[in-house]
């Protein structure tokens, strides 16, 4: 019985995949042609992913709130439900690109409770595993570069406020170069990371069953992941720009760097 609720709570978190497609073609193109299926498909998979609850619930005898995995799948629906509210009632389209992609990751944490097969192909758990790397090495670079054109953004601005002169000042681009590029970088960072993010907790589920939730490095890499979500929903969805914007874009490079940080065997050192 486990299993079919499991099921219907896979075939939800694929219904809410579409969105998740729909945010990276938005935030990548500045397209929203995806928006009405994403729409159609997230409400879909918010029934699908009530079908899973009420089965465990009925399979446990109680409501299934009782482990950190089905914790998880009921907050990623409630979630679910209230955009489709808001939604309904406001029309608040821009609070998908936020809702859309939580709602998945939650969602496919919840299928995790139920370990699957270990790699049948030795090669193909490397692969993934590459994958995963240069997925995340990506948005690392983008980061970088996103947060550096936010450092001249404010180098930049402040020159034109004080009216500096200098042969540095004069060489830098105009502010809407450097908003554009960073804004640019945000995309492709957020595009490369999410899917690092996904890739890497797919591979984490595969080899290790349900023990990789429990690690504190997996904590900080999906924090980082929803401060990076916030950052693409406040420049995306809220129209932040400017001075507000450079300054989270640099915040998020330094949570990233903490988040390399607790990957790496820099640990043992920064522990003495």
């Amino acid at each position: 019985m486990q299993e079919i609720s499991i099921f219907w709570l896979r075939a939800a978190t694929g219904l809410y995949a579409v969105g998740l497609i729909h945010v990276l073609f938005f935030v990548w193109l500045r397209s929203n042609r995806l928006f009405s299926p994403a729409l159609y498909a997230f409400a879909a998979g918010a029934l699908l992913h009530a079908v899973s609850i009420v089965e465990q619930s009925i399979q446990g005898g109680h409501l299934a709130l009782q482990t950190f995995h089905q914790t998880i799948s009921a907050c990623a629906l409630l979630i679910a439900v209230a955009f489709l509210i808001v939604y309904k009632l406001y029309d608040f389209s821009s609070l998908a690109i936020f809702i859309f992609p939580i709602t998945c990751v939650m969602a496919f944490i919840g299928t995790t409770a139920v370990p699957v097969e270990s790699w049948s192909v030795a090669g193909l758990r490397d692969a993934w595993l590459l994958a995963h790397v240069l997925l995340i090495l990506a948005g690392y670079v983008s980061m970088l570069l996103m947060a550096v054109s936010s450092v001249f953004y404010l180098m930049q601005e402040r020159h034109l406020k004080r009216k500096l002169t200098g042969s540095l000042f004069d060489r830098l681009p105009p502010l809407g170069t450097l908003d554009s590029l960073s804004s640019r970088s945000m995309a492709i960072g957020f595009v490369c990371t999410t899917a690092g993010v996904i890739t890497g907790c797919t591979w984490a589920y595969v080899e290790s069953g349900t023990r990789w939730i429990s690690e504190g490095k997996v904590h900080i890499a999906l924090f980082t992941w929803v401060f990076y979500l916030v950052l693409v929903f406040l420049r995306s969805g809220a129209g932040w720009r400017g001075r507000r914007a450079a300054f989270l874009s640099i915040y998020m490079l330094l949570f990233s760097a903490l988040t390399w940080v607790s990957h790496t065997d820099l640990r043992p050192l920064l522990a003495r």
